[in-house]
C-alpha cells in the first residue's frame, strides 16, 4: 500500500530544495525520482519562488448507475441488485487494449468499505481509495493506494510509475466523490447505467451537463429483477475553456473509449453494412445502367431515446430531410414547392426529360404523380394532377395511425403504406421506402420501416433520418417518447460510381449523434414548420459528393 501526497515536491521549502540541487547533480542516484525531475528544471523568479514542471492531471471516466433523478444509493448501499450491471462494470473497468497494463478505479472510503471483503481489492485493477482519515490503514494490501483527494489521486496517476502502467482511470463512487468529479474538466466520458424504474434513494449526484457531453452510444433497455435500465456512454464534446461551439479532437475517441464501447456507436451499423456490400456484394445491373453491388435482406436498429441518428461520417442535408418530410405530411406531390425552398432532391425525377422518358408526356414538369405524400393522406383517391384539391378524398392513413396510437395503442394494425399497385404506373418513381408499422410499449413509440430498394450512398442516410424524425414527431403528437427505429431493407445496394466516395467515408471515425428538440407548443400533425425542429450538437465530417443515378 502506498499513501500519496498532493505534489509533495511543492511542499519543500525553497532553501531545502536549493540545498538538494547540488547534491542531486553530484549523486543523482541518491534521490527519489520525483525530486530529481523537479530539481533538474527548477528556476527562481524575482520573489525567490520556485517554478516547477508539473505533469498534467490524468483524465478519467466516471462509471455510475443512477435513476432518472440521479439517485445512486440508499442507506450507504446500492438500492438494487442488477447482475447485468455488475457484469458490465467488471468488463468495462478490467479490459485494457494493452495486456501489459491495467486500469485504475478511484473510490471513496465508504465505497471501498461497501465492497464485500472477499472482493476487496477489486482484482486486476489498481484500487485508489480516497480518505482524509489518518486512522484508515490498509498497509501491505497489494494493488491499493490511498490519497486524500481526487486531485491528488489524478496527480499520482499522472506520474511514474503509473503514467506508463495504468491505461485508463475510472472514478466509481461514492456520492461525494461523484459530486466532485461527474462534470469535472478532466472527465472525458461518463458510463451511466440509466435506471428507468422509480427507486427510493437518499444519495444523489448532479445531472450530466448536456452542454458539455453528448451520448456516444446507448443500449436497448434491459429488464432485470423488476427494473428497466439501459447502458449509455456520454462523451465530453466541449471543454470548460471553450464556452461556444464544439472543440474536440474526434480522432481521440477510438483510444479514449474502451474498444467495445467505441464500436457500439450505431453509425457502425451503417458503415459495416456499406463495407460488407462493397467487399462481398453481388454484381447486378439496374434500371439506370450504372450497375450495383448488392445484398438482400439487411436490418439496422437505431435507438431514438437519447440521440438522433443523423450520420456524422459525412454531412447529411438536414434541412432537406425536414422539408421533404413536411412535404410528405402535407400530401403534396409538387416538386416545385421543394425547389422554391432550395431543396432539389427530387429534380432528377421531376424533369421534363425524365417524365417523357417513362411515358408521362402529358404530365407537367415537377408533377411527381401519386407518390408518398398522396398515398399517406389520400390512399385510393383518383389522381389527376399536383394542383387538384384532394381534401376528403381517399383514406388518410397518417391520421388513422395517429388515432390508433392515441386510442388503441395495442393494435397490431398501426400501418402506413405508400405501395399502391394500381397507382404505380402514374408515379414518377415507385416508392422505395414503402411500408411502416408502429408499435407502442412502455410509453414509447417505435417504428419498423420496410424499404424495397436502398441506395446506400445517397438514399439511406436520408431515409434513416427521415423515418426517425417521423417517429419522433408522431411520439410528440401522441404524448409518448421515441423508442426504436428498425430499418429493414430488401435490395441494399452500392452504385459502382459511389464505391470510391463511400470508401472515403469509411475512413472517417463517427462522432456523437446530435440531440433533437421539437417545439413543445406544436401538437397537431399539420402544424409543424421547419423551425420547430432544433438539432443540437451536429458536427459532422465534410460533405462527400455522390452522383445520383436516375
Amino acid at each position: 500500500m502506498f499513501r500519496c501526497l498532493h505534489n509533495p515536491i511543492k511542499t519543500l521549502p525553497f532553501a531545502f530544495k536549493s540545498a538538494l540541487l547540488p547534491l542531486s547533480q553530484r549523486w543523482p542516484s541518491s534521490l527519489p525520482s520525483i525530486f530529481k525531475v523537479s530539481l533538474s528544471t527548477m528556476s527562481n523568479n524575482l520573489n525567490g519562488h520556485v517554478t516547477l514542471p508539473s505533469e498534467p492531471q490524468r483524465a478519467y471516466q466516471v462509471v455510475v448507475a443512477a435513476t432518472k433523478e440521479m439517485g445512486i444509493g440508499k442507506d450507504g448501499k446500492l438500492p438494487w441488485t442488477l447482475p447485468t450491471d455488475l457484469k458490465f462494470f467488471k468488463e468495462l473497468t478490467l479490459t485494457t487494449s494493452d495486456p501489459s497494463k491495467k486500469n485504475a478505479v478511484v473510490m471513496g472510503r465508504k465505497t471501498w468499505e461497501s465492497i464485500p471483503t472477499k472482493y476487496r481489492p477489486l482484482s486486476g485493477r489498481l484500487n485508489v481509495v480516497l480518505t482524509r482519515s489518518s486512522g484508515f490503514d490498509i498497509a501491505n494490501t497489494e494493488n491499493v493506494v490511498t490519497c486524500r483527494s481526487i486531485d491528488s489521486a489524478l496527480d499520482l496517476l499522472a506520474g511514474p510509475p503509473y503514467r506508463l502502467s495504468i491505461e485508463k482511470v475510472f472514478v466509481i463512487g461514492g456520492g461525494e466523490v461523484l459530486r466532485d468529479s461527474l462534470n469535472g474538466p478532466r472527465c472525458e466520458a461518463i458510463h451511466l447505467t440509466e435506471i428507468d424504474t422509480s427507486v427510493d434513494c437518499d444519495t444523489f449526484v448532479p445531472e450530466i451537463d448536456a452542454s458539455a457531453y453528448q451520448p456516444w452510444c446507448s443500449s436497448l433497455p434491459v429488464c432485470e429483477n423488476g427494473l428497466r435500465f439501459s447502458f449509455t456512454t456520454y462523451v465530453r464534446v466541449k471543454s470548460d475553456e471553450s464556452k461556444e461551439g464544439l472543440h474536440v479532437d474526434w480522432r481521440k475517441f477510438s483510444s479514449l473509449l474502451p474498444k467495445k464501447v467505441f464500436e457500439r456507436h450505431e453509425e457502425f451499423l451503417y458503415l459495416n453494412m456499406v463495407n460488407e456490400i462493397i467487399s462481398n456484394g453481388n454484381v447486378k445491373n439496374d434500371r439506370t445502367g450504372t450497375g450495383t453491388l448488392s445484398k438482400f435482406g439487411c436490418q439496422m436498429t437505431f435507438n431514438l431515446r437519447r440521440s438522433f441518428p443523423l450520420l456524422t461520417t459525412k454531412r447529411v442535408f438536414w434541412r432537406g430531410v425536414v422539408e421533404e418530410l413536411l412535404w410528405f405530411i402535407s400530401g403534396s406531390t409538387n416538386a416545385k414547392l421543394l425547389q422554391e425552398k432550395g431543396i432539389h432532391i427530387w429534380d432528377g425525377n421531376a424533369s421534363r426529360e425524365y417524365l417523357d422518358g417513362i411515358g408521362l408526356t402529358e404530365r407537367e414538369e415537377g408533377d411527381l404523380g401519386p407518390v408518398y405524400g398522396f398515398q399517406w393522406r389520400h390512399f385510393g383517391a383518383k389522381y389527376t394532377d399536383m394542383h387538384a384539391d384532394y381534401t376528403g378524398q381517399g383514406f388518410d392513413q397518417l391520421s388513422d395511425v395517429i388515432n390508433k396510437i392515441k386510442n388503441n395503442p395495442d393494435d397490431r394494425r398501426i400501418i402506413m403504406s405508400a405501395w399502391n399497385p394500381s397507382d404505380l404506373k402514374a408515379m414518377a418513381l415507385p416508392p422505395c421506402h414503402m411500408f411502416a408499422q408502429f408499435y407502442v410499449a412502455n410509453g414509447e413509440l417505435s417504428c419498423q420501416m420496410y424499404q424495397r430498394s436502398a441506395d446506400m450512398g445517397l438514399g439511406v442516410p436520408f431515409n434513416i433520418a427521415s423515418y426517425s424524425l417521423l417517429t419522433c414527431i408522431l411520439a410528440h403528437v401522441c404524448d409518448l417518447v421515441p423508442g426504436d427505429f428498425i430499418h429493414v431493407i430488401g435490395d441494399a445496394h452500392v452504385y459502382k460510381n459511389h464505391v470510391r466516395p463511400l470508401q472515403e467515408q469509411l475512413e472517417n471515425p463517427p462522432k456523437p449523434f446530435p440531440v433533437l428538440k421539437i417545439n413543445p407548443e406544436k401538437k397537431h400533425i399539420d402544424s409543424f414548420v421547419a423551425a420547430d425542429f432544433e438539432l443540437i450538437g451536429y458536427d459532422p465530417h465534410k460533405k462527400i459528393d455522390m452522383k445520383m443515378a436516375v
